[in-house]
């Protein structure tokens, strides 16, 4: 049984931890209604660009960019995942890495060769355990302090000059799409080459009206492509920024609550713990006394 100095010990231990786990579950809920706005934002802009690059598609004849068409090939897929580069938010990053496996599983099934592009350190630690030779590139720390365009610019640029190379076929990129602070959703996207095939999806133009295009359709694909895979990522790294903060928050409540009930616990067996000494030290009192 502890010793009442141990159990001491132990109380003041869990209360400095649940002052952390307060102070990190406020600053997460700050984080976190800056980071919806900001998802919430990007969402029409990103979902505009989609419809406008599907109309421009149907209208030219679907187009010959490979970026819109693909390679005609299907045998090389490259998996981008978003993680998040800090602990402490739950089972985050252990969903994303379950959506993951069972995607890589699925396509190695099928003979399909796998590439992993890792955005994120926890998500670099965990894939390392499981896919180490399926890495091709990482990048860690750079959602801080939160997401930058310039950021999804630089690994847009970095996966069509891959794809440009020939070392894939196709791109998905796998985030959590944030829901609420206690819901997030695991999502593949694809980015290249461009999928049609989105359900709601509603065209900027008709593909039976007739338009005239300046410069021509193809010269306009050419340039928005790329900007959309710049968009699709930042869209993606903004809605896994939010669904981070929204776990760390309930992570870090639920937390707090568990290091009060165990501290409502520890106080209780102290106070009997203690009670049984005196009570035990007035006995030996009162038996010396008569023994007298």
């Amino acid at each position: 049984m502890p010793s009442l100095k141990d159990l001491r010990n132990r109380i003041t231990s869990v209360k400095s931890t649940q002052r952390i786990t307060a102070a990190m579950k406020m600053v997460a809920a700050a984080k976190l209604r800056r980071a919806q706005e900001h998802a919430l934002a990007a969402r029409p802009y990103a979902e505009r660009m989609e419809g406008m690059l599907r109309s421009l598609g149907d209208s030219s004849g679907i187009g010959s960019s490979p970026l819109l068409v693909g390679t005609g090939s299907d045998k090389t897929h490259l998996l981008v995942l978003i993680s998040a580069d800090r602990g402490l938010c739950g089972g985050f990053n252990i969903s994303l890495m379950r959506g993951l496996r069972e995607a890589i599983k699925l396509l190695q099934s099928e003979g399909k060769t796998v590439q992993l592009f890792i955005i994120g350190r926890k998500g670099v630690g965990l894939v390392r355990r499981e896919f180490p030779d399926l890495i091709v590139e990482v990048a860690e720390d750079i959602s801080k302090p939160s997401p930058s365009f310039e950021a999804a610019s630089n690994i847009a640029d970095s996966l069509i000059q891959r794809f440009n190379n020939d070392e894939f076929d196709s791109c998905t990129v796998f985030y959590n799409k944030f829901v609420s602070a206690l819901t997030q959703t695991v999502t593949p996207q694809k980015l290249i080459p461009f999928s049609f095939a989105e359900d709601g999806a509603e065209p900027i133009v008709a593909a039976s009206s007739a338009h005239e295009f300046e410069p021509s359709e193809e010269q306009i694909l050419d340039e928005l492509l790329p900007r959309n895979i710049s968009m699709q990522i930042f869209k993606a790294m903004l809605e896994s920024f939010a669904s981070e903060q929204g776990a760390r928050m309930t992570a870090m409540d639920n937390a707090t609550r568990n290091a009060g009930d165990m501290i409502n616990k520890l106080t209780l067996n102290y106070n009997r713990s203690r009670q049984a000494q005196i009570t035990k030290e007035l006995i030996e009192i009162i038996s010396g006394a008569e023994a007298l």
